[in-house]
């Protein structure tokens, strides 16, 4: 693979917010993401720049890129610390200190040579990798309709836990938590 898999730096955020829109626009992210595409156009300047330091920092969350040759970003995957003391932000309340992998995005064009996987192999290694907090379990959410989603993070060791909460945009549809535990 020819792509360079790196962590955000803060001043990135043009690209991160232009990532961000163009995940939105794929075909499957009513089923993939959490947010819509107008919701995230609407955002001002100051939120894309907040949100980017932020994950730059690495503190509370950390972005991975996925770099061609040419400098343009063709994937994208998070990763948010969260503490059983924190603020839920979607799901359960963490029980443990943990990480949960979110907006894996990788363009059509980049799909189907390893780049999903060494973006999401970064995020779950940098996870691992924390030792204030240790984090004991890393989890994410996929749409009960999203299978080709389901089957990548099967892959990766991720099993359903058994937990279910109500899709964002359709009370009736179910995100179905997937987890690693630390061995």
């Amino acid at each position: 693979m020819e792509h360079v898999i790196r962590a955000v730096r803060a001043e990135e955020w043009p690209l991160a917010r232009e990532i961000r829109l163009a995940a939105l626009q794929d075909p499957v992210a009513s089923v993939a993401f959490a947010e819509t595409y107008e919701h995230a156009l609407a955002m001002p300047d100051s939120f894309w720049q907040q949100r980017t330091t932020d994950a730059a920092d690495g503190v509370q969350v950390r972005q991975f890129v996925a770099e061609a040759p040419d400098g343009r970003w063709v994937g994208t995957a998070s990763v948010l610390v969260e503490r059983p003391a924190q603020e839920v932000r979607f799901g359960e309340a963490a029980e443990v200190d943990q990480a949960h992998v979110v907006g894996v995005f990788v363009r059509p064009e980049a799909r189907g040579g390893g780049v999903a996987d060494a973006l999401f192999g970064a995020a779950v290694d940098w996870a691992w990798s924390l030792s204030a907090p240790r984090v004991e379990r890393v989890r994410l959410y996929v749409h009960e309709h999203n299978p080709r989603a389901a089957a990548f993070y099967r892959r990766f060791g991720f099993v359903p836990s058994g937990r279910t909460v109500p899709a964002p945009d359709d009370p009736a549809a179910r995100e179905l938590e997937f987890v690693i535990e630390r061995a």
